[in-house]
């Protein structure tokens, strides 16, 4: 079992493995996470910051219908993410994230409640977790540590 970051390069590029991201409340922390960390280039061909509901419908085609229908804090947009990067990059991994980091809420969802995507050659995950109201830089921390923490899980 992968269990840090640095192993996780390391197996990535050992299996000629690329990964991508599509961050919405993580606004790039993924990325840049994985990026501090020796080797990262030769896995990490790219990424996205599709912070708005258009920038997630134009670049990663995500439906508005999908969003109409279940928000844009919901797993069927994480999904609907993960797949367009996807096919959009063509990395075998590719992750999102989209939620609400706060200081308040949309109103239908908690503060702290983040969606994840998880493509992984072919398959796709999805899983929801709230972090609670614990401030907006650190849910954001927070949901960066459970993407990579589930990803490790995954692989």
């Amino acid at each position: 079992m992968i269990k840090n970051l640095e192993e996780l390069v390391k197996y990535l590029d050992e299996n000629k493995l690329h990964i991508s991201f599509a961050e919405s409340l993580t606004g790039g922390m993924c990325a840049a996470t994985l990026v501090d960390i020796s080797g990262a280039s030769n896995v990490l061909n790219e990424s996205h910051v599709t912070y708005s509901n258009e920038a997630k419908m134009k670049y990663l085609n995500v439906k508005k219908e999908t969003i109409d229908k279940y928000t844009v804090v919901s797993q069927e947009v994480a999904y609907e993410m993960a797949l367009g990067l996807h096919n959009l990059t063509g990395a075998e991994i590719c992750l999102s994230t989209t939620g609400i980091a706060g200081p308040t809420s949309d109103g239908i969802h908690e503060v702290g409640d983040v969606c994840f995507g998880f493509y992984i050659n072919g398959k796709i995950y999805t899983k929801e977790h709230v972090f609670g109201n614990i401030g907006r830089n650190e849910v954001r921390k927070k949901a960066t540590e459970y993407l990579f923490e589930e990803l490790y899980k995954l692989l």
